[in-house]
């Protein structure tokens, strides 16, 4: 017997498959497979359909607790700059609200403080609606269902606090919308009376629109007293100023007329009678030089000027040349010594002398005119010169001048701006305009917004499923056991040899699994084990005939399939026997109770009775077993040893099928060391039962590069329900050729 075994991995199994049969290479990683979470979703259908229950029946008991709730809507829309016209128009009206803006409302709809006010103004602190227990909520409804509602009486509370709790109510009832892109809001309110409903919705409207409205006037009211009083401080203030600018002015002599101060006036007159003074200084002086200077050029002083423009110098020439002309008649008539002619002479010379004295006089009153020019001249240069003394010192006293009159003009100006804006802001009290307005009222509400027992059901019925599914997923995800074959062949890396399948899954009637081999050799159940061979002999070769049927663990059918295919083969002609070597449960030797064998295999190994003596026929087969009868203490060591290995070789030569029951791998040690000393191990697992993690875990047990690993097998398949479980498997069909045993 060769026992250099070989353990067929999953990776060069599926290289193998890949490169022998290209069209049952696995599909990429990466391909979402359908089918295959269709049928997940299947498997986990009734955990699907008992979530969704779940959630429906939450629901029942959901809408069944809540109190009919009616919904109202008002509608309400921002006016622009235009619509807020009033008398008292804005160099720079406002521009129309924009998204932010509109945003903002919304929030101030939200708000406590209107909320405040519209509960403050329907008076519900006195509607049982919202201030009685009615108003309760489904949490204190749930609570004292339960039994945890408070036993002791409530606190009470005063109006103000009550009024605070149903305003945080009435915004938890509240709901605002913005109408598209508009600038026009939707303000519905829920309340468990329709009559409440449309008044809270409509009085939240009104609220709204006068919002700004009250503002508007209580801070026009409040500017107008604000302006009122600071106006008369204003006022004294603009006087105290000027008069201070005033009083400055007494003081320092900056008294001015027509915008100049008395000094500039003054002082301009002066320049101008300076001017004229020495002007006129200069003149008398130039004509006394004048005379002067005719004079002692010998002038008789008669072409001076002065002379000239005075009458008696010309009544006096006049005369003396009318004498003159008498005396030179004389003298031409009578001589020196006429009488006439001297008395003439004498008379032209008394003449002469009142013509030298007037000039005299001219000449004198010329210096006297000469002096008074120069003394008035002198006068007004002093007074000049007195006048620009004072104007320095006026200019010096200026410049705390101009700072009076600066802050009086300042304040002049503040007086004047406040006195504006007081106007302004009397005259527009009572023209404000609200920036908001309602364009439909709430109507009363015909039917109960809420429960809505329909959409509640149909709401938990979707959500039921969805985290029913969500759940299947994640018990499929998190699901251990075996399935399919290709669960064999991915989660445990080996091959699967076939899907036994339950019996009364095949054949309803059926209850024994072991008698159904002969009572319906036709039927799917048997043709299972036919392809178990098939498939034994596939993976082994024909020539290997002693095969262990073991298991992980306890309890997974491995006896029941050691019988079934024993009697499969004796029924097909081959010589094929049935090695019970389980010390502890003994599950081949107990299908032979009536028969009872006086020896068994202990017996044998011992050499206390020969190998004939030891094996029971079955007589509906032709196969045999070879059972464990009493004591078998002894037995698990002679199974490590070298007698084992001699009988299974007899029965090797004998048999054309050597079939050993063995104890499952991970509790007996002996199975372990059984394994190397076969032609192939053959490991049962139990549909949907058997841990794959388990099954890994035995395996790397059997002694690495000394046990030919055959493949799995899964047992106890419900063929019905193995259809749910994936394409591909064979027992996916089942219900296309089922007929065919028929």
């Amino acid at each position: 017997m060769n026992n250099s075994l070989v353990v067929h991995r999953g990776s060069a199994l599926e290289a193998q498959w890949a490169q022998a049969f290209p069209a049952l290479a696995s599909p990429p990683e990466d391909r979402i497979d359908l089918r295959s979470i269709y049928f997940a979703l299947r498997r986990q259908l009734s955990v699907i359909l008992a979530i969704a229950g779940l959630f429906v029946l939450l629901a029942i008991a959901f809408t069944a607790l809540q109190h009919p709730q009616y919904k109202a809507s008002s509608r309400v829309v921002l006016n622009t700059a235009e619509d807020r016209g009033s008398p008292r128009r804005e160099a720079n009206p406002s521009a129309p609200p924009d998204s932010d803006q509109v945003d903002t409302e919304v929030e101030v709809i939200r708000s406590n403080e209107l909320a405040l006010s519209v509960a403050r103004t329907l008076g519900l602190d006195t509607n049982p609606n919202f201030a009685g227990t009615s108003g309760a909520g489904l949490r204190q409804r749930l609570m004292a269902l339960v039994g945890l509602g408070g036993d002791g009486p409530a606190p009470v509370r005063t109006r103000e606090e009550v009024l605070r709790a149903i305003a945080n109510r009435l915004q938890d009832e509240l709901s605002v919308e913005r109408i598209g892109t508009t600038h026009a809001f939707n303000i519905s309110v829920t309340a468990p009376d329709a009559r409440d409903a449309q008044a809270i919705a409509n009085e939240y409207a009104r609220q709204y629109s006068q919002f700004y409205l009250v503002q508007k006037r209580a801070s026009g009211a409040q500017a107008a007293k604000f302006l009122s009083g600071r106006l008369e401080e204003l006022r004294q203030q603009a006087m105290a100023d000027t008069a201070r600018v005033q009083q400055y002015r007494i003081a320092n002599n900056l008294l001015s007329t027509t915008g100049a101060s008395l000094s500039e006036q003054e002082i301009s007159s002066y320049n101008q009678e300076v001017a004229s003074a020495r002007a006129e200084a200069a003149a008398d002086r130039a004509q006394l030089s004048t005379a002067r200077a005719q004079l002692r050029n010998g002038s008789a002083g008669d072409d001076v000027g002065e002379a000239l423009d005075s009458p008696v110098v010309s009544s006096l020439r006049s005369k003396r040349a009318e004498v003159a002309g008498r005396v030179a008649s004389l003298e031409s008539q009578f001589g020196p010594g006429y009488p006439s002619l001297q008395s003439a002479r004498s008379e032209l010379d008394t003449i002469d002398a009142q013509i030298a004295s007037e000039i005299k006089r001219i000449i004198s009153n010329l210096e006297a005119k000469v002096e008074v020019s120069s003394g008035r001249l002198g006068s007004l240069q002093g007074s000049l010169g007195s006048a620009k003394g004072q104007l320095a010192s006026n200019n010096r006293a200026m410049v705390a001048l101009d700072d009076l009159s600066r802050r009086a003009e300042a304040s002049q100006q503040l007086y004047d701006s406040y006195l504006a804006e007081y106007k302004q802001t009397v005259a527009s009290q009572g023209t404000e305009r609200p920036d908001a307005r309602v364009i439909s009222y709430a109507e009363l509400p015909r039917s109960p917004f809420a429960p809505r027992p329909v959409l509640n059901l149909a709401l938990a019925l979707v959500v039921g499923l969805g985290v029913g599914v969500v759940v299947g997923l994640i018990r499929e995800m998190l699901y251990t056991g075996l399935s399919t074959s290709a669960d064999v062949e991915h989660k445990l890396g080996i091959r699967c040899l076939e899907s036994v399948p339950q019996v009364a899954s095949i054949l309803p009637g059926q209850r024994n699994p072991i008698e159904a081999v002969y009572a319906a050799p036709m039927s799917g159940y048997v043709e299972a084990f036919r392809g178990l061979r098939a498939a034994i002999n596939h993976a082994l070769g024909s020539t290997r005939n002693v095969i262990m049927i073991t298991s992980a663990l306890p309890r997974e059918g491995k006896t029941t399939i050691c019988a079934c295919l024993a009697r499969v083969a004796a029924l097909g002609g081959e010589s094929a026997v049935v090695v019970d070597v389980d010390v502890r449960q003994r599950g081949a030797s107990r299908l032979l109770d009536s028969v009872r064998p006086g020896v068994g295999l202990l017996e044998v190994l011992r050499g206390e009775a020969s190998l004939e003596d030891a094996l029971v026929r079955d007589e509906y087969s032709g196969a045999y077993v070879l059972p464990i009868v009493g004591d078998a203490s002894g037995l698990e060591d002679l199974m490590n040893g070298g007698e084992i290995a001699a009988l299974l070789a007899r029965l090797g030569e004998r048999f054309n099928l050597v079939l050993l029951d063995a104890p499952p791998i991970l509790p007996i040690t002996y199975t372990r060391t059984l394994a190397s000393q076969v032609d192939g191990v053959v490991v049962v697992a139990k549909w949907r039962a058997t841990a794959d993690h388990a099954v890994r875990a035995a395996l790397r047990l059997l002694p690495e590069g000394r046990v030919r690993l055959a493949g799995a097998v899964l047992s106890q398949v419900d063929i019905r329900k193995q259809a749910k479980f994936g394409y591909g498997d064979p027992g996916f069909y089942y219900e296309y050729y089922r007929k065919y045993y028929a």
